[in-house]
């Protein structure tokens, strides 16, 4: 069904059966008042990043900003907590598609992350048929039926959030005025205008997580955002609530200010571990002594990144804000026991370090993972919904430890660097077909996990660690291992690959040429 013409507005991507119920004209002309009137200042913010990185190229490093000091030495709180927001001990998060949802929600867990985003290869199919299942969720009566099982919600759910994407991208299947729309903007607008009401007349909050942030200006106009919306919708000022996901290397640097921009909404920070080691790499990428080792040495005790989750759990706590762990990427096989035993036990080790930290909660990627995520954060909390009057008064991070960036023991090695090209093009293959969240190895990856993979590759090759001959050889032969699966989209991500790993200039995302390709 085609969408109904909006002025202004054009529907280019190819009809779904949900377009009825969410391309609406009332739905449509939102999404275009905001990307009117918001468009601009995130064009300008993103400017403005490309403006810090040349700083960054230039020697700058990054530090406290000296023009908010007011701001991190004031006495101030986030709002309160609305009630079905404060127990947070485990979340999961995946894509939107049907199965997921309704597995998600019933999966014990205390929340379900919704994603547009990393977890999502935004075709527009995956985006309109997600936001009528989430509506449906919240209705209560989504379900599936295939041949060897019915998907229905059980009575008690998972509370839902959702994560539109970040600032950087667009949505090119929706155009307002000729241009393509904000990507976090439609997503944003199609699920606050069919849902928000919705929400709020069962008693519950519409929450969001907020990815990929570098300021507090871009925390700003996503306050600005949900201020219009609310008064748009005709819901009360601090309705809309936002956790922030802290994966930046620079917006560790203005974790306070980011939630003194959205007091009235933020209820908490999120350690976004993955797009924080890809965001080091990729600030840093032309600076020979910011070379990292393999990834799977890049663990949360190395010390930038022990101080970066202290600071977190510090400022969250000061704050009146939860602090929210991140996410394990090993993933159980329920076809393999060893492999299960291997996963359940890095999962809990990772989890108790976040509680004895003093962070409120997880993320988990897998239902399997739930109980034990689950286990480890009761014992911590003793009964108590969160940790947040644990304060850390022990923590003193200062800039110099968000920037030592180096890995005791640490080495780049070549098997490093194959996995690294395994990694980064069966997660394009995938991505290319639709599938945003791609289990290889025992390891959930996703967007996040694929950019680390080819950042560190073009970082490698770029500082000499390997040549180019070397990495392209390896590119070669993982290709022939691959091509004996049948992977339909194989030779497109390969191609893709090399230009987001091997090109001399580095692709600030590897979704933004990916995403030329998506159908």
């Amino acid at each position: 069904m085609a969408a109904p013409p909006v002025p202004g507005v054009q529907v280019r991507g190819p009809p779904t059966p949900a377009d009825g119920r969410i391309l609406t004209p009332e739905a449509l002309a939102f999404v275009a008042d905001l990307q009117r009137r918001f468009g601009p200042t995130r064009e300008r913010l993103l400017a403005a990043r490309a403006e810090r990185q040349k700083r960054l190229d230039a020697g700058e490093w990054p530090d406290f900003l000296p023009e908010t000091r007011r701001v991190r030495e004031g006495e101030w709180r986030v709002a309160p907590i609305p009630k079905d927001l404060q127990d947070r001990r485990v979340e999961i998060t995946g894509p939107t598609d049907r199965k997921m949802v309704i597995n998600a929600l019933n999966s014990g867990a205390c929340c379900f992350m919704a994603d547009f985003e990393d977890a999502n290869a935004p075709t527009w199919e995956n985006l309109v048929t997600g936001q009528a299942n989430l509506v449906d969720a919240i209705e209560r009566t989504i379900r599936l039926d295939t041949p060897e099982k019915s998907y229905h919600l059980r009575e008690k759910v998972a509370v839902l959030m959702v994560r539109p994407r970040g600032w950087h991208l667009v949505e090119k299947h929706l155009l307002v005025d000729g241009q393509p729309a904000s990507g976090s903007l439609v997503d944003f607008g199609l699920f606050a205008f069919h849902n928000a009401r919705r929400l709020l007349a069962k008693g519950q909050t519409p929450a969001f997580y907020l990815p990929k942030m570098e300021s507090h200006l871009e925390a700003r106009l996503w306050d600005e955002v949900f201020s219009f919306s609310e008064e748009r919708l005709g819901a009360p000022h601090g309705s809309f609530k936002a956790t922030v996901l802290v994966e930046t290397i620079l917006a560790a640097f203005e974790m306070e200010e980011i939630l003194h921009e959205l007091r009235d909404h933020a209820v908490g920070l999120n350690a976004g571990r993955w797009d924080y080691l890809f965001s080091v790499i990729k600030k840093f990428r032309n600076r020979r002594d910011v070379t990292l080792p393999d990834r799977a040495q890049l663990t949360m005790t190395t010390p930038f990144m022990r101080a970066y989750t202290e600071l977190l759990v510090k400022t969250c706590h000061k704050r009146g804000a939860f602090a929210m762990g991140g996410m394990a990427a090993f993933i159980p096989n329920r076809k393999d026991p060893a492999v299960t035993e291997t996963a359940l036990a890095k999962v809990r080790e990772d989890k108790l370090r976040e509680s004895r930290d003093g962070f409120d909660g997880t993320w988990v990627a897998h239902p399997d993972l739930v109980p034990v995520a689950m286990e480890v954060f009761e014992s911590a909390l003793q009964g108590k919904p969160n940790q947040a009057g644990r304060q850390r008064p022990d923590v003193n991070v200062q800039a110099k430890q968000l920037l030592d960036f180096h890995v005791p023991g640490g080495k780049a090695t070549e098997a490093g660097l194959r996995i690294d090209v395994e990694v980064g093009i069966r997660y394009l293959e995938a991505w290319l077909r639709g599938n945003g969240a791609v289990a290889i190895h025992n390891l959930m990856e996703d967007a996040a996990t694929a950019e680390i993979s080819r950042s560190q590759v073009w970082q490698w090759v770029h500082h000499g660690v390997f040549s180019a001959e070397a990495a392209r050889r390896v590119v070669d032969e993982e290709t022939v291992k691959l091509q004996k699966e049948g992977l339909p989209r194989l030779a497109q991500a390969r191609t893709l690959f090399e230009r987001v790993a091997l090109a001399p200039d580095f692709p600030e995302f590897l979704t933004l040429p990916a995403y030329e390709h998506l159908e």
